[in-house]
């Protein structure tokens, strides 16, 4: 009975604190959209009024997701993931996702928080603590165990200091001193947390996630150059096989499919935002043919890329 009581106190507390960051989001975004404050760098707050038709197509960077208000789902290769309050979405490495609102309302908006991660600033915090973060348990929401893309549900520790943090927003002269404290708990706190075992192993240098977080890091800055997977394999000190299965795991994506993933988002963004044409901006990104482009762009983004870049211009765009 006791431990029932202290359990539905906690909840309480998760909800109260949890309804106050919701009033904040709404006064800090009081429009669609996403708002990156100049003085919170690294910092996005995320808010949809309705729930998406249609799924978003992004590049995720390493970064960690809280979501405050409504639940969202996304696609990670053959993986679905769909979280809503109080989850938190840790993603340790780039990885192509396609994301959409599933619930939102006017009057109960989808609202998220989320704050990109150096990789040095959790390699600096797992040496810093050395043994103490907590050893890897079996029993979690990502079956793989090197998976790049893990959810988790938020306690009051980390709740309360992911409100620390954005309640900087309204005194900027402390973020100087403060917004690195604030960040460090939060990092702390997910380390320590049921997911912290995982994130480590992307930090440790001779670990295969590490390994392979090396060969995403190749692909995502050559991904225009004809992809060789022996060339891959040697510089990860990896057999071609184990590269394979590793990247796989993490990725839930072959090589290849990783590569095609980020071609098609750079091209799209080039067309966007540097009014390429899609010839040229296939060209730009590695295809010989064009209309081999068309196809594939068509398949992933749903659309013809001029149809598709001339209906990104014309509607506002909820961030994946």
């Amino acid at each position: 009975m006791a431990g029932e009581q202290r359990g539905n106190a906690v909840e309480r507390e998760l909800e109260i604190a949890r309804k106050g960051l919701v009033r904040n989001i709404l006064r800090w975004v009081p429009e669609v959209g996403m708002m990156n404050p100049s003085v919170l760098a690294g910092v996005g707050l995320i808010r949809s009024d309705e729930a998406t038709t249609s799924c978003i197509s992004s590049v995720y960077e390493p970064s960690l997701g809280f979501i405050v208000q409504g639940e969202k789902s996304l696609q990670l290769g053959d993986k679905e993931i769909t979280y809503g309050p109080l989850n938190y979405l840790a993603s340790s490495v780039h990885l192509p996702v396609s994301a959409r609102v599933v619930k939102a309302l006017p009057e109960q908006p989808y609202l998220a928080v989320k704050l990109v991660v150096e990789p040095k600033e959790v390699t600096d915090l797992i040496l810093e603590l050395g043994e103490q973060t907590p050893a890897l348990e079996a029993d979690f929401h990502c079956p793989e165990v090197n998976c790049g893309l893990c959810m988790a549900q938020m306690d009051i520790g980390l709740l309360n200091a992911v409100i620390r943090l954005l309640n900087l927003l309204d005194s900027p002269t402390d973020v100087p001193v403060l917004a690195p404290l604030a960040r460090k708990e939060i990092l702390y706190r997910v380390l320590m947390g049921e997911m912290g075992a995982r994130i480590r192993k992307f930090a440790v240098a001779d670990s295969q996630a590490n390994r392979i977080s090396r060969v995403i890091a190749l692909l995502k800055d050559h991904f225009a150059e004809p992809l060789r997977i022996r060339e891959l394999a040697d510089r990860a000190n990896m057999s071609e096989s184990s590269l394979y299965h590793s990247f796989k795991q993490i990725t839930r994506m072959s090589p290849l499919q990783f590569q095609k993933k980020l071609r098609l988002h750079e091209a799209r963004r080039l067309m966007l935002s540097e009014g390429l044409e899609a010839a040229s901006a296939s060209y730009r990104v590695g295809y010989e043919s064009p209309s081999h482009f068309s196809r594939e762009y068509s398949r992933m983004f749903g659309a013809p890329p001029r149809a598709d870049v001339n209906k990104l211009r014309g509607e506002q765009r909820v961030p994946a």
